[in-house]
Protein backbone atom coordinates (compact mmCIF):
# COMPACT_ATOMS: atom_id res chain seq x y z
CA UNK A 1 0.00 0.00 0.00
CA UNK A 2 2.56 2.38 1.44
CA UNK A 3 5.08 1.54 -2.29
CA UNK A 4 1.80 2.56 -4.52
CA UNK A 5 1.32 5.51 -2.77
CA UNK A 6 4.88 6.32 -2.91
CA UNK A 7 4.74 5.63 -6.75
CA UNK A 8 1.62 8.35 -6.84
CA UNK A 9 3.48 10.87 -5.16
CA UNK A 10 6.48 10.43 -7.84
CA UNK A 11 4.48 10.32 -11.35
CA UNK A 12 2.16 13.21 -9.59
CA UNK A 13 5.53 15.26 -8.87
CA UNK A 14 7.00 14.78 -12.61
CA UNK A 15 3.64 15.72 -13.99
CA UNK A 16 3.70 18.82 -12.12
CA UNK A 17 7.42 19.63 -13.08
CA UNK A 18 6.87 18.73 -16.39
CA UNK A 19 3.65 20.63 -16.39
CA UNK A 20 1.54 17.96 -17.47
CA UNK A 21 -0.74 19.29 -14.92
CA UNK A 22 -0.93 22.61 -13.69
CA UNK A 23 -0.92 22.64 -9.98
CA UNK A 24 -2.87 26.05 -10.00
CA UNK A 25 -5.68 25.66 -12.52
CA UNK A 26 -6.54 22.58 -10.66
CA UNK A 27 -6.87 24.23 -7.65
CA UNK A 28 -9.21 26.82 -9.90
CA UNK A 29 -11.17 24.61 -11.28
CA UNK A 30 -12.15 23.09 -8.10
CA UNK A 31 -12.74 26.13 -6.09
CA UNK A 32 -16.26 24.95 -5.23
CA UNK A 33 -14.75 21.71 -3.55
CA UNK A 34 -12.35 23.75 -1.24
CA UNK A 35 -14.89 25.99 -0.01
CA UNK A 36 -16.17 23.31 2.13
CA UNK A 37 -13.42 23.59 4.04
CA UNK A 38 -14.01 27.32 4.62
CA UNK A 39 -14.69 29.07 7.71
CA UNK A 40 -17.86 30.77 8.13
CA UNK A 41 -16.85 33.65 9.45
CA UNK A 42 -13.52 33.80 7.36
CA UNK A 43 -14.23 37.08 5.48
CA UNK A 44 -15.33 38.87 8.24
CA UNK A 45 -12.01 38.15 9.97
CA UNK A 46 -10.34 39.20 7.38
CA UNK A 47 -11.43 42.22 6.17
CA UNK A 48 -11.86 43.17 9.96
CA UNK A 49 -7.97 42.59 10.24
CA UNK A 50 -7.16 44.34 6.52
CA UNK A 51 -10.32 46.36 6.13
CA UNK A 52 -10.25 47.49 1.74
CA UNK A 53 -7.00 46.05 1.19
CA UNK A 54 -8.84 43.03 0.93
CA UNK A 55 -9.58 43.03 -2.97
CA UNK A 56 -10.10 39.40 -3.36
CA UNK A 57 -10.86 37.09 -0.42
CA UNK A 58 -10.77 34.11 -2.41
CA UNK A 59 -7.61 34.61 -3.86
CA UNK A 60 -6.18 34.49 -0.36
CA UNK A 61 -8.14 31.85 0.75
CA UNK A 62 -6.88 29.81 -2.08
CA UNK A 63 -3.48 30.42 -0.89
CA UNK A 64 -4.32 28.87 1.90
CA UNK A 65 -5.31 25.68 -0.03
CA UNK A 66 -2.10 25.71 -1.52
CA UNK A 67 -0.01 26.47 1.00
CA UNK A 68 -1.58 23.73 3.27
CA UNK A 69 -1.10 20.96 0.35
CA UNK A 70 3.11 22.44 -0.29
CA UNK A 71 3.02 21.10 3.05
CA UNK A 72 1.84 18.23 2.90
CA UNK A 73 3.57 17.45 -0.02
CA UNK A 74 7.32 18.56 1.49
CA UNK A 75 6.37 16.83 4.78
CA UNK A 76 6.12 13.56 2.59
CA UNK A 77 8.95 14.14 0.57
CA UNK A 78 11.12 14.29 4.26
CA UNK A 79 9.86 11.32 5.09
CA UNK A 80 10.36 9.51 2.00
CA UNK A 81 13.17 7.37 2.97
CA UNK A 82 10.94 6.07 5.88
CA UNK A 83 7.38 6.43 4.22
CA UNK A 84 4.76 5.06 6.53
CA UNK A 85 1.19 5.15 7.03
CA UNK A 86 1.93 7.06 10.29
CA UNK A 87 4.29 9.41 8.57
CA UNK A 88 1.29 10.50 5.81
CA UNK A 89 -1.06 10.78 8.48
CA UNK A 90 1.91 13.26 10.53
CA UNK A 91 2.06 15.30 6.94
CA UNK A 92 -1.45 15.29 6.78
CA UNK A 93 -1.89 17.08 9.82
CA UNK A 94 0.92 19.45 9.65
CA UNK A 95 -0.59 21.00 6.19
CA UNK A 96 -4.05 21.24 8.26
CA UNK A 97 -1.88 23.22 10.70
CA UNK A 98 -0.55 24.95 8.18
CA UNK A 99 -4.02 25.88 6.30
CA UNK A 100 -5.26 26.84 9.89
CA UNK A 101 -2.75 29.22 10.95
CA UNK A 102 -3.64 32.08 8.89
CA UNK A 103 -7.91 31.78 10.51
CA UNK A 104 -6.51 31.46 14.01
CA UNK A 105 -4.18 34.38 13.62
CA UNK A 106 -7.31 36.01 12.62
CA UNK A 107 -9.17 34.79 15.08
CA UNK A 108 -6.71 35.81 17.92
CA UNK A 109 -6.37 39.32 16.12
CA UNK A 110 -10.11 39.98 16.25
CA UNK A 111 -10.65 38.83 20.10
CA UNK A 112 -7.79 40.95 20.98
CA UNK A 113 -9.49 44.39 18.94
CA UNK A 114 -12.65 43.35 19.74
CA UNK A 115 -13.35 46.22 22.27
CA UNK A 116 -11.60 48.50 20.16
CA UNK A 117 -14.07 47.52 17.40
CA UNK A 118 -17.12 47.44 19.30
CA UNK A 119 -16.04 51.12 20.20
CA UNK A 120 -15.95 52.36 16.48
CA UNK A 121 -19.88 51.63 16.14
CA UNK A 122 -21.28 54.69 18.30
CA UNK A 123 -18.94 57.22 16.71
CA UNK A 124 -20.38 55.88 13.66
CA UNK A 125 -23.48 55.88 14.31
CA UNK A 126 -23.22 59.59 15.38
CA UNK A 127 -22.03 60.48 12.32
CA UNK A 128 -24.87 58.59 10.30
CA UNK A 129 -27.10 60.47 12.80
CA UNK A 130 -26.37 63.98 11.50
CA UNK A 131 -26.73 62.55 7.63
CA UNK A 132 -30.15 60.84 8.50
CA UNK A 133 -31.55 64.68 9.39
CA UNK A 134 -30.47 66.26 6.00
CA UNK A 135 -31.20 62.59 3.46
CA UNK A 136 -33.10 59.64 3.63
CA UNK A 137 -31.78 56.37 5.06
CA UNK A 138 -30.45 54.99 1.86
CA UNK A 139 -28.44 58.11 0.60
CA UNK A 140 -27.04 58.71 4.51
CA UNK A 141 -26.04 55.28 4.54
CA UNK A 142 -24.43 55.86 0.62
CA UNK A 143 -22.74 59.04 2.01
CA UNK A 144 -21.32 57.54 4.93
CA UNK A 145 -19.17 55.16 3.84
CA UNK A 146 -16.46 57.38 2.94
CA UNK A 147 -16.11 58.72 6.48
CA UNK A 148 -16.92 55.37 8.37
CA UNK A 149 -13.93 52.94 9.72
CA UNK A 150 -12.14 51.11 7.24
CA UNK A 151 -13.61 47.70 9.23
CA UNK A 152 -17.72 48.63 8.35
CA UNK A 153 -16.74 49.60 4.44
CA UNK A 154 -16.84 46.42 2.64
CA UNK A 155 -20.24 45.85 4.80
CA UNK A 156 -21.48 48.85 4.51
CA UNK A 157 -21.00 49.14 0.29
CA UNK A 158 -22.75 45.83 0.04
CA UNK A 159 -25.66 46.70 2.33
CA UNK A 160 -26.22 49.97 -0.11
CA UNK A 161 -25.37 47.99 -3.27
CA UNK A 162 -28.80 45.77 -2.20
CA UNK A 163 -31.34 48.91 -0.98
CA UNK A 164 -30.07 50.06 -4.34
CA UNK A 165 -31.16 47.40 -6.19
CA UNK A 166 -34.56 47.48 -5.10
CA UNK A 167 -33.93 45.08 -1.48
CA UNK A 168 -36.86 47.08 0.61
CA UNK A 169 -36.47 44.30 3.33
CA UNK A 170 -35.18 44.16 6.50
CA UNK A 171 -32.62 41.53 5.51
CA UNK A 172 -29.95 44.10 4.33
CA UNK A 173 -29.61 45.54 7.57
CA UNK A 174 -29.83 42.12 9.15
CA UNK A 175 -26.95 40.89 7.56
CA UNK A 176 -24.62 43.92 8.63
CA UNK A 177 -25.45 43.56 12.12
CA UNK A 178 -24.55 39.45 11.40
CA UNK A 179 -21.52 40.62 9.57
CA UNK A 180 -20.21 42.96 12.65
CA UNK A 181 -21.72 41.05 15.57
CA UNK A 182 -20.98 44.11 18.39
CA UNK A 183 -22.89 45.10 21.12
CA UNK A 184 -26.31 46.49 20.00
CA UNK A 185 -25.44 46.21 16.71
CA UNK A 186 -29.01 44.13 15.46
CA UNK A 187 -30.85 46.75 17.78
CA UNK A 188 -29.52 49.59 16.03
CA UNK A 189 -29.61 48.40 12.60
CA UNK A 190 -33.84 47.38 13.36
CA UNK A 191 -33.94 51.29 14.77
CA UNK A 192 -31.90 52.62 11.66
CA UNK A 193 -34.48 50.42 9.22
CA UNK A 194 -37.59 51.58 11.29
CA UNK A 195 -36.20 54.89 10.66
CA UNK A 196 -36.05 54.42 6.78
CA UNK A 197 -39.78 52.87 6.93
CA UNK A 198 -40.96 55.61 8.72
CA UNK A 199 -43.33 58.71 7.22
CA UNK A 200 -41.60 61.99 7.00
CA UNK A 201 -44.13 63.54 10.12
CA UNK A 202 -43.23 60.82 12.12
CA UNK A 203 -39.44 61.17 11.17
CA UNK A 204 -38.40 63.87 13.20
CA UNK A 205 -39.97 61.53 16.49
CA UNK A 206 -38.28 58.66 15.07
CA UNK A 207 -34.67 60.60 14.88
CA UNK A 208 -35.00 61.46 18.83
CA UNK A 209 -35.89 57.74 19.30
CA UNK A 210 -32.18 57.09 17.28
CA UNK A 211 -30.31 59.56 18.63
CA UNK A 212 -31.10 58.50 22.34
CA UNK A 213 -30.10 54.96 21.28
CA UNK A 214 -26.99 56.44 19.79
CA UNK A 215 -26.11 58.30 22.81
CA UNK A 216 -26.65 55.74 25.07
CA UNK A 217 -24.66 53.46 23.01
CA UNK A 218 -21.84 55.96 23.13
CA UNK A 219 -22.23 56.21 27.06
CA UNK A 220 -22.10 52.69 27.38
CA UNK A 221 -18.84 52.96 25.05
CA UNK A 222 -17.00 55.39 27.43
CA UNK A 223 -17.96 53.36 30.73
CA UNK A 224 -16.20 50.16 29.02
CA UNK A 225 -13.00 52.17 28.43
CA UNK A 226 -13.08 54.09 31.59
CA UNK A 227 -13.59 50.68 33.46
CA UNK A 228 -10.66 49.27 31.09
CA UNK A 229 -8.30 52.00 32.48
CA UNK A 230 -9.41 51.44 35.64
CA UNK A 231 -8.84 47.95 35.48
CA UNK A 232 -5.45 48.66 34.21
CA UNK A 233 -4.00 51.46 36.42
CA UNK A 234 -5.26 48.73 38.97
CA UNK A 235 -3.12 45.88 37.60
CA UNK A 236 -0.34 48.33 38.07
CA UNK A 237 -0.43 49.83 40.90
CA UNK A 238 -0.65 45.87 42.01
CA UNK A 239 2.59 45.36 40.30
CA UNK A 240 4.38 48.24 41.80
CA UNK A 241 2.96 47.20 45.32
CA UNK A 242 4.19 43.27 44.86
CA UNK A 243 7.68 44.38 42.94
CA UNK A 244 8.37 47.00 46.38
CA UNK A 245 7.05 44.70 49.03
CA UNK A 246 9.19 41.53 47.44
CA UNK A 247 12.38 44.07 46.85
CA UNK A 248 11.65 44.87 50.71
CA UNK A 249 11.30 41.60 51.97
CA UNK A 250 14.73 40.89 49.63
CA UNK A 251 16.76 43.15 51.04
CA UNK A 252 15.34 42.39 54.81
CA UNK A 253 16.66 38.25 54.18
CA UNK A 254 19.75 39.86 52.51
CA UNK A 255 20.36 41.92 55.67
CA UNK A 256 19.41 38.81 58.32
CA UNK A 257 22.08 36.49 56.29
CA UNK A 258 24.75 38.98 56.66
CA UNK A 259 23.92 39.82 60.25
CA UNK A 260 24.10 35.95 61.02
CA UNK A 261 27.20 35.72 58.73
CA UNK A 262 29.05 37.86 60.69
CA UNK A 263 28.14 36.51 64.01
Amino acid sequence: MIEIFLIAVIVLFIFLYTGKINGSKFIDDNKDLFHLLKESDYEFLLVAKYGDRVYDADQVFMKRIRNGGLTIALCIFLFISKLSFINIIVSFIVGFLVFKSQYMELRSYYKKHLAEVDSLLPYYLKGLEVLVQHYTVPVALARSIDDAPEVFKPGLKEMVARIEAGDSSVQPYMDFANRYPVRDSVRMMRLLYRLGLGEQEKKHDQLIAFSKSVSSLQQKSREQKYKARLGKMESMTMAMLVCTGGGGMLILLVSMVMLLANV
